[in-house]
């Protein structure tokens, strides 16, 4: 069973429902939020296009730390291990979650399948990987799932990262978690030059990161979506 967050004050136990999207990959759904956790115009494309091809991709550097707001179905976590290897550069991976996905959901999932033999044993070990403890999954990955409510609880002391996946559910879903406070947690986690990348392109999330010391743009989006936000801190927030 998967815990889903609503609101602040109420929660539900369901088993989220398995949809197929048009790339063919996977997401889930949540009736209560009405929401996906991935693009239904294709999860494994929109990952690689929000995340990786505008976040891990842009930046330079043999070493990259990765902050994420959301580990969700681990998607993100094993596109960011695959192109870890791929390009021999080595990853520091934090994610933040409160509400795991059990092991049998994820299971379920078809991204295994659609990326290759490789990917089986990475996604497996992925979501074995110990709570609130670091494990080097593969020589290029390290990996650390944080159990943690990002509106409620401080972040623990981390080194700065060059780069923030923030993939947590809708603005109109969960605005709690757009509000300047988490927003602020999350870019205070960036080192001076470090990528901030979410799907969302809302003007309100856009003039939130501006006030907190980032260069905001709205850059091409991923299949059915115009246009999203990467931001790259230059500034102490005003």
């Amino acid at each position: 069973m998967l815990f889903v967050a609503c609101n602040a004050n109420t929660f539900f136990v369901k088993t989220p429902e398995i949809i197929a999207t048009a790339d063919r990959s996977h997401t889930l759904f949540h009736r209560e939020l009405n929401e996906h956790y991935h693009s239904v115009n294709g999860a494994i494309t929109e990952s690689q296009h929000v995340f990786l091809a505008n976040g891990f991709c842009s930046v330079a550097g043999r070493q990259v730390a990765v902050l994420e707001a959301g580990f969700g179905t681990g998607l993100n976590a094993l596109l960011t291990a695959m192109e870890a290897a791929r390009s021999g550069r080595e990853v520091r991976y934090v994610s933040l979650e409160k509400f795991p996905l059990a092991p049998e959901v994820a299971g379920r999932l078809n991204y295994p399948d659609l990326l290759g033999e490789d990917a089986a044993a990475l996604f497996l070990a992925l979501h074995r990987a110990p709570w609130n403890e670091e494990l080097q999954v593969t020589p290029f990955f390290a990996l650390t799932k944080i159990r943690l409510d990002l509106v409620t609880d401080p972040l623990p002391a981390l080194p700065a990262f060059d780069v923030v996946y923030f993939d947590a559910f809708g603005p109109d879903k969960q605005p709690e978690m757009w509000q300047p406070a988490v927003l602020s947690k999350m870019t205070g986690a960036l080192a001076p030059g470090g990528v901030f990348v979410t799907y969302s392109a809302k003007g309100e999330v856009r003039r939130n990161l501006q006030a907190l010391g980032l260069s905001v743009e709205r850059v091409p989006g991923p299949p059915g979506k115009k246009e999203m936000l990467r931001g790259i801190k230059i500034a102490s927030p005003r």
